[in-house]
């Protein structure tokens, strides 16, 4: 083989390469870290089919859905499952006023705005970009949430492509 085509080839083998690794930039797709107390969404959001809002409430009117305040959790864990022992973690962390040390799970760039209450407001499901929680036991990344991602979403959805409205 000829110095020219072995050449070609590793240019080649190089970009292809460097382009999968920029695809897969700022992607935590699968990310499922262990969490303070292991929490099951599959008991919460689908066994017992506690919408997503209940918990995750600033999701409506905020960029952010963030993770609940311990007070929400206690709503009905003052009377249920209250001798298992991550319940009386919990109540712990409660009454004593320390937060529990939540590992952030989904997250995109910090050049990018996202908005949940945007979405929210359009009528998309959070199973749209979080995946079927319901049926997860450990929360992972279900999607990508990178830019190549989130363009696609919005030009299958007829979303505004104009680059000011995520990087502002």
């Amino acid at each position: 083989m000829s110095r020219k085509v072995l050449g070609l080839l590793y240019t080649v083998a190089a970009l292809v390469f460097g382009y999968n690794m920029f695809m897969w930039a700022w992607s935590n797709q699968g990310f499922a870290p262990e969490q303070p107390i292991p929490f099951s969404h599959k008991i919460h959001a689908g066994d017992n089919h506690i919408p997503c809002l209940y918990c995750h409430s600033s999701a409506e009117n905020s960029r952010h859905a963030t993770v609940p305040a311990l007070n929400v959790c206690m709503n009905c864990h003052s009377v249920v499952a209250v001798n298992k022992p991550n319940i009386i973690k919990l109540t712990e962390a409660y009454n004593t006023g320390k937060p529990l040390q939540w590992e952030r799970i989904h997250s995109m760039p910090d050049h990018a705005f996202f908005s949940h209450q945007w979405h929210i407001r359009k009528g998309f499901d959070c199973a749209v970009c979080h995946g079927p929680v319901e049926t997860m036991d450990k929360v992972y990344q279900y999607r990508k949430l990178n830019m190549g991602d989130c363009v696609q979403c919005h030009r299958d959805n007829s979303g505004p492509l104009d680059c000011n409205a995520c990087h502002q």
